[in-house]
């Protein structure tokens, strides 16, 4: 999954939630479930996702919704291999934007 978010130094929780394309409410659960996710709170308790929030996330997604884990197996595998799940995690997000523009190429040949 890739996610499409603007440069900014913070992100709403809605377009956290759009860009991922689930609910507000998961991502709040998600903030409860797992410590990593710390997001900074204005003076209402609104939520402000730094860009490490995001990849965070991102991380978590590709851990409970493509690779199936359940909960505690996400925060157990976080918790234990979390530098070398991250290094992985990135080396795959990036052979996919190869594969997406290395079909793009091809669409246009």
């Amino acid at each position: 999954m890739h996610i499409d978010l603007p440069e900014k130094r913070y992100y709403g929780i809605g377009e956290v939630a759009k860009a991922f394309d689930v609910n507000t409410s998961l991502i709040r659960f998600w903030e409860k479930e797992f410590d990593v996710l710390q997001p900074k709170k204005n003076a209402k308790g609104n939520r402000k996702f730094t860009p490490e929030d995001i990849k965070n996330l991102e991380l978590i997604y590709h851990l409970v919704k493509e690779r199936g884990f359940t909960l505690d197996g996400a925060k157990i595998h976080l918790k234990e291999n979390k530098h070398k799940t991250l290094n992985k995690f990135e080396i795959i997000r990036k052979l996919e934007t190869v594969k997406s523009e290395l079909l793009k190429i091809k669409d246009n040949l």
